[in-house]
């Protein structure tokens, strides 16, 4: 629907501008008078078909020493392509035959136009374009366009999934987007095959009592994402802002979820795992990346998980949380380098309100921005396990009796607050929220790992051989 705060908040305005007269003004019928636009095309995001695009606008600008005349301000079209557009409070519409007379643009002045649009389904499982144009004639005769563009792709769509038996969702070709969610029942186990998408609304999340499989492997990996393909700023999309979506919660009953090849981005809370019977395996992650959250990464609560090959970064909470259970990270990297927020969480928060049976951390990189990345909040009422192999951390170096539960360990320098961090990586852009955890060559975490117990592959599922690094990623 056309955004109304927008189009009619400015109406009057608009046209009591545009039926004011100024005595002085002179009008020009010369061809060689022209208007000049901000934009000669206005292109507007990939949209899923039957859904409506963000406002775009333009500026129309008279650099004239005279006042010009419009004949006539048409959109081409009219209502077959799907295009919205407003001349300055003037919506082109059906009631006037998607055009605006009678017009004027005073010496030095300028219009603002602005563009929405609806895609409409097309055939075919990939983005399609579709256009319009916006013409613009002149007292004199002349005639100019701006091109109106965008892109509409067809995609499966759920409103609420309530999964009560096992289901498979298997869609590599066609994005499929949940409005508002999905629940897996006790019992149920809802499958993801490799190269599928989904993309969630801001309410949406899946919520699994029973069992979730995410099925992905190297080059057709499973995306979980929010469902908006515009941009916040012209350097930003929305896919690299936090908070899109709602992410994945394992319940109390939910047992044996397994993600392989899979990757996470862009909600709330990450993954999150309410307590179990610590004596069953309650998730299982293996080359599964978990990045950008406005909540935490991953939290473990009671719970016994293995996470291998995994990338865990950016949260505003705590990129992985651990209180209790028992759990084996090996061969991941945990980096916190959210950009948003500096009361952000640690890499890496161990708890053990609950009594943590073992925590082994190994061939892994733990690192951020601040000098202190590991948080322990420790009941003394419960065990606290815990043990770090072969690891990088962004921790002063531990000189106490808890040196026992660090073995072969690289500290990273407290004093270097920032850039030590940055330089493990290809690339660490803020700015643009714009990262790559792959290792850079200068790395402090290349050739440091345990060979012994290094896993076969590295996250994208490239085989390690020779040196081994530490963290998701072998370097090149």
């Amino acid at each position: 629907m056309m955004k109304r705060f927008i189009w009619s908040g400015i109406l009057l305005a608009a046209l009591l501008s545009l039926s004011s007269c100024n005595d002085d003004e002179t009008f020009s019928t010369s061809q060689a008078d022209r208007l000049a636009f901000s934009a000669e095309t206005v292109s507007l995001d990939t949209l899923f078909s039957n859904t409506s695009s963000a406002t775009h606008q333009f500026w129309v600008y008279n650099p004239n020493r005279s006042g010009l005349r419009f004949a006539n301000i048409r959109l081409v079209r009219g209502n077959q392509t799907g295009f919205r557009v407003n001349v300055n409070g003037w919506p082109l519409n059906g009631n006037n035959g998607f055009q605006a007379g009678n017009m004027m643009l005073y010496r030095g002045d300028s219009l603002r136009v602005f563009v929405e649009a609806t895609a409409r389904r097309n055939v075919g499982d990939g983005p399609q374009e579709f256009t319009d144009e916006l013409v613009f004639t002149l007292e004199s005769g002349v005639e100019q366009r701006v091109k109106l563009r965008a892109w509409s792709w067809n995609a499966t769509r759920y409103d609420f999934m309530d999964i009560k038996r096992d289901t498979t969702l298997d869609s590599p070709s066609r994005p499929i987007v949940i409005s508002r969610g999905i629940k897996v029942h006790e019992g149920a186990t809802l499958t993801v095959e490799a190269g599928t998408t989904l993309y969630f609304d801001h309410a949406a999340g899946i919520d699994v009592h029973g069992r979730l499989v995410i099925g992905g492997v190297p080059g057709k990996e499973v995306v979980l994402r929010g469902s908006r393909l515009d941009r916040m700023f012209d350097y930003l999309p929305y896919d690299r802002v936090s908070g899109q979506w709602q992410g994945l919660h394992f319940y109390g009953s939910s047992l044996q979820n397994s993600l392989a090849y899979a990757d996470v981005h862009g909600c709330h809370d990450g993954i999150v795992c309410d307590s179990s019977d610590v004596n069953a395996e309650k998730l299982r992650l293996e080359q599964v990346t978990v990045h950008n959250c406005q909540g935490d990464g991953v939290r473990l609560v009671n719970s016994k998980a293995t996470l291998v090959n995994c990338q865990l970064t950016n949260s505003l909470g705590n990129c992985l949380s651990v209180d209790g259970g028992t759990v084996a990270v090996n061969a991941c990297t945990i980096a916190q380098f959210y950009p948003f927020d500096g009361n952000r969480g640690a890499a890496l928060r161990i708890a053990s309100s609950r009594p943590l049976r073992s925590l082994k951390v190994e061939n892994s990189l733990v690192t951020g921005y601040a000098s202190e990345q590991i948080e322990f909040v420790k009941d003394e009422k419960n065990t606290l396990a815990y043990h770090f192999d072969h690891c990088l951390l962004r921790t002063p170096k531990v000189q106490s009796a808890d040196s026992l539960n660090y073995t072969n360990v690289t500290y990273e320098q407290p004093s270097d607050t920032v850039s030590m961090g940055t330089k493990l990586f290809v690339k660490v852009d803020g700015d643009k929220q714009d990262y790559d955890f792959h290792l850079s060559k200068p790395s402090a975490a290349r050739n440091k790992g345990n060979a012994a117990r290094m896993p076969l592959v590295d996250r994208d599922g490239k085989r390690r051989s020779g040196a081994t690094d530490l963290g998701a990623f072998a370097y090149p």
